[in-house]
């Protein structure tokens, strides 16, 4: 990919290109905040869900087809040591008052919780907080149905949470985004918490998909930096942030907030 500049190609911007190689042209330490949410390799399953490439019971679910320009299906233990890269990466790029807000999904595979200690293992992982989720979907016999999803919260040693954001408890409730064209959105709300509960003014996505994280900064008045493999996202990245530069300019904020989660 062609070299890019801090800031002036970064800052504001969505960057498509594999997000291991756009981090790698950051300097150390230029990022207060990564808020992400990874694919979850949903695709290497093994049983009731889309093990056999077709969908399966998944058979109307977006994420059946996986993302574009990734199949979500790797070798788990490539799928490890690539978001262990990734991680790293990430690491290196915050400050030493940053953190990174990392979420995932637990499951069950060959009968056993996959709860990505082999990820995020060895990483300051702070707290473990919990999304809980409207419902969802379980063809499988052998345990309840998960309602939930984690966001680890891996920081660094002097990150401290903005002022009164720490009477917030560990467990989250925000309904999923239903209302958006990609397999697996996040809901506005939730990243307008995560970031509004630090003092940071630069936020990263390496899995920006389509944008979620860059219109919560914006709202709250902070740079953002953007990065997704996919074409298709990142053109649905930035066709969102330009509606939502309109309506900063037509509504004030409580309206604003209320129109991005409906």
């Amino acid at each position: 990919m062609r070299k890019l500049n801090f800031p002036k190609d970064f800052l504001n911007k969505i960057i498509c290109g594999d997000c291991l190689e756009v981090m790698k042209q950051m300097p150390d330490g230029s990022i207060d905040l990564v808020v992400t949410s990874p694919p979850y390799n949903l695709r290497n399953s093994t049983g009731n869900g889309m093990k056999d490439g077709r969908g399966g019971k998944w058979q109307n679910a977006a994420l059946q087809h996986g993302y574009t320009h990734h199949d979500d299906c790797m070798p788990h233990k490539e799928y490890v040591k690539w978001q262990r890269e990734c991680l790293t990466e990430m690491m290196r790029v915050i400050n030493d008052q940053g953190a990174i807000f990392y979420n995932h999904k637990w499951r069950v595979q060959d009968g056993i919780l996959q709860d990505r200690q082999d990820i995020v293992s060895g990483l300051p992982v702070r707290q473990i907080i919990i999304w809980k989720r409207k419902g969802g979907i379980n063809f499988n016999r052998g345990y309840f149905l998960p309602t939930y999803e984690v966001i680890y919260l891996i920081a660094k040693p002097k990150f401290r949470l903005a002022q009164k954001a720490n009477s917030y408890g560990d467990v989250w409730e925000f309904a999923q985004d239903m209302d958006n064209k990609h397999p697996a959105p996040f809901p506005v709300a939730l990243i307008e918490r995560c970031v509004s509960s630090t003092g940071a003014k630069i936020i990263l996505d390496p899995f920006i998909g389509s944008g979620t994280t860059a219109v919560a900064a914006m709202f709250l008045k902070r740079d953002y930096i953007g990065i997704d493999i996919s074409p298709e996202y990142c053109k649905m990245s930035e066709e969102r942030i330009k509606k939502n530069k309109i309506r900063n300019e037509l509504f004030d904020p409580k309206q604003q907030l209320a129109i991005i989660n409906k």
